[in-house]
C-alpha cells in the first residue's frame, strides 16, 4: 500500500508540473493556500476526503480501490484504453515487454529475452504477472464505468 508520504509527494509533483506553484493551484482550485500547504507539509491524509477528491480531480489523478492504493494518471488511462482492446496474444506480449523493462529499470539483473513460439518470454517472468495485469484492467474498467 502506498504511504501517505508517497501520495503527498505525487500530489506535490503534479501541482508543480501542472500549475507551476502551489499558490497558482490554490487560486485555480479555490482551496485556501494555508490549507494546501498544511496538507502538503503534514501529509495529504490530514485533509478532508472531499478536498482530497477535489485536488485529485483537478490534477487528473484517479484511484481504483483495492487492498493497495493505486493512482492513475492520463498516461496510464491511455495505456489502459489500448490494453483492453488486446487479445490473449497481445496481453502476453505486453506482459513480456513489461517484465523485461521492469527488470531493466529495477536493476533485478539481466533483462534478457529468449524466443518462445515466436513470442518473447522474459527470463525473470513470474507466474502471476498476466493475472495481475488482467485484474488491474478489470479494476480500472469498473472505476471508469
Amino acid at each position: 500500500m502506498a504511504s501517505i508520504d508517497t501520495i503527498t509527494n505525487l500530489i506535490k509533483a503534479e501541482i508543480r508540473q501542472q500549475y507551476g506553484t502551489i499558490s497558482k493551484f490554490s487560486e485555480a482550485s479555490g482551496i485556501p493556500y494555508p490549507t494546501i500547504m498544511n496538507a502538503l507539509n503534514k501529509g495529504i491524509g490530514t485533509m478532508g476526503y472531499d478536498t482530497v477528491v477535489k485536488i485529485c480531480g483537478m490534477l487528473n489523478i484517479h484511484q481504483a480501490f483495492s487492498s493497495r492504493l493505486i493512482l492513475f494518471d492520463d498516461r496510464f488511462l491511455d495505456l489502459y484504453d489500448k490494453l483492453k482492446t488486446l487479445d490473449e496474444k497481445g496481453i502476453h506480449t505486453v506482459s513480456t515487454v513489461l517484465n523485461v523493462e521492469y527488470a531493466r529499470c529495477s536493476n533485478e539483473g539481466d533483462a534478457s529475452v529468449k524466443g518462445f513460439n515466436g513470442i518473447g518470454l522474459a527470463v525473470k517472468e513470474t507466474a502471476n504477472d498476466e493475472k495481475q495485469i488482467r485484474e488491474l484492467i478489470r479494476k480500472v474498467k469498473n472505476e471508469k464505468n
